[in-house]
């Protein structure tokens, strides 16, 4: 099993999450490419501690919006957002490569993540841009969602994606922030929820509902209050659970 976390997301002055402590636990890192967070000597110091640690670099593309650190809908008409995706995944593949690795998959952030789960043409348009620049990269994203079954058409590599700390619907998708309960906190609760989650492939919804669970990887937020202590039990938990853990890309070995 793959453990991904979400890194390179502070800004100039403004600090967010560990990415030291969290690319010693870690297998795969979704790095910001500089449009939804991530300065360029963030990113860069981000891709030098992952390829030091090991860990598979993966560009985390999302809206053009700083402000709103990607968590806000942008309704970008579909070649505009290619444009964007295909930027962002050239960029970071370019810090990746001067740091001696390169980015091995692809994984929208935020609102698009959520957006491209069924929004047929931003899905679309994500894919196209992967196709483009390199048809080999797998896409990270959550089962059942429109953008691997678009990505699977085209014929991309794809990657479901289970999430460690968050809370999911009945449907299989990913509780609002919004809402009371969508982000838990207790490490020990998220240690026995991953190991429910990769063992027996199950996880329950807020409502108590079992909800069946296709992933490969579990993404643990690097934003998230006591991140770090949630990592190490998650990736302490499945260890003792027998679990090997490694990245799912290729170009890395943890």
């Amino acid at each position: 099993m793959d453990l991904n976390s979400d890194l390179g997301e502070s800004y100039g002055r403004w600090r967010l999450g560990d990415d030291a402590a969290l690319l010693s636990v870690v297998t795969s890192a979704n790095i910001a490419c500089g449009f939804h967070a991530g300065d360029p000597t963030t990113i860069r110091s981000a891709c030098r501690e992952a390829v030091r640690n090991g860990v598979a670099i993966g560009a985390q593309v999302g809206y053009p919006d700083l402000l709103g650190f990607g968590r806000r809908f942008i309704d970008m008409e579909p070649g505009e957002l290619t444009d964007a995706v295909l930027y962002q995944i050239a960029a970071l593949d370019g810090l990746a490569r001067v740091a001696g690795s390169r980015v091995t998959y692809v994984k929208p952030h935020g609102a698009l993540y959520n957006t491209v789960v069924h929004h047929e043409e931003q899905a679309a348009a994500v894919v196209q841009a992967v196709r483009e620049y390199d048809a080999s990269l797998p896409l990270l994203g959550l089962p059942g969602s429109v953008l691997l079954k678009s990505a699977t058409e085209a014929g991309l590599p794809t990657v479901g994606e289970a999430f460690a700390d968050r809370a999911y619907t009945r449907e299989g998708t990913l509780v609002s922030r919004r809402e009371a309960g969508a982000v838990l906190h207790d490490p020990d609760e998220v240690a026995r929820r991953v190991v429910r989650m990769v063992t027996d492939g199950e996880v329950l919804a807020i409502d108590g509902t079992p909800v069946r669970l296709a992933a490969e990887s579990v993404c643990l937020h690097g934003d998230s209050e006591g991140a770090v202590a949630m990592a190490r039990a998650v990736r302490d938990a499945l260890t003792a659970a027998g679990v090997r853990l490694r990245a799912f890309a290729p170009g890395a070995d943890h």
